[in-house]
């Protein structure tokens, strides 16, 4: 920003809606189909109205799905308080979580998450995570069930493809299949789920 630059900051607030409750959570979500067709093309106007709503609101992301979830009775009992991520703080906490390296390999493997924040660009332990758990060659895609083979010798047996709809889980995919199973079923769950 240049020195004549200006930063503006709004100092109207306006009242909580009635017509809904908010909720807010992680920015981090996986949706359902199901979910993301009712946003879209419902009859119901609410995901529309919030969409409205949320176009001006810091941190939109923490509240947009999170407040459509909860207010639209068919999808109220379906939400997971898990965004599935392994990321740390600071002692005390900063605003944002420490960036992820070679010494966080072990306490991230053995968290059990799906996946980890952040990264500094080029973090070697990306390279590691690559080799390690994705089974990835340099510049090269995640082993699955659509790799059929090397060419010409080449190290990277995804060098040739297959049928790429063709899903196989592998190690790891069979480990997140048991993280949401071990979310889904426990008895605290009804109770995490959109409180009013």
């Amino acid at each position: 920003m240049n020195k004549n630059s200006r930063v503006f900051f709004a100092t109207q607030t306006r009242n909580t809606p009635d017509a809904f409750k908010l909720f807010t959570g992680s920015p981090w979500v996986i949706l359902t189909r199901s979910f993301i067709e009712h946003c879209i093309i419902s009859w119901d106007n609410l995901p529309r109205k919030l969409l409205m709503y949320f176009a001006n609101v810091p941190y939109s992301t923490e509240a947009y799905f999170q407040t459509v979830i909860c207010n639209t009775p068919q999808f109220r009992n379906t939400t997971v308080n898990h965004d599935l991520r392994f990321f740390l703080w600071d002692d005390p906490p900063k605003p944002n979580p420490v960036f992820l390296n070679r010494t966080h390999y072990k306490p991230m493997m053995k968290s059990g998450a799906a996946f980890a924040r952040p990264f500094g660009e080029d973090e070697s332990v990306l390279k590691k995570l690559d080799e390690r758990v994705l089974r990835r060659s340099h510049n090269g895609v995640a082993r699955g069930k659509w790799c059929s083979g090397l060419i010409g010798g080449e190290d990277d047996p995804c060098s040739s493809w297959g049928n790429v709809d063709e899903v196989e889980a592998g190690k790891w995919g069979r480990r997140l299949k048991s993280l949401v199973e071990r979310i889904v079923s426990d008895e605290r769950l009804a109770l995490e789920q959109c409180k009013f």
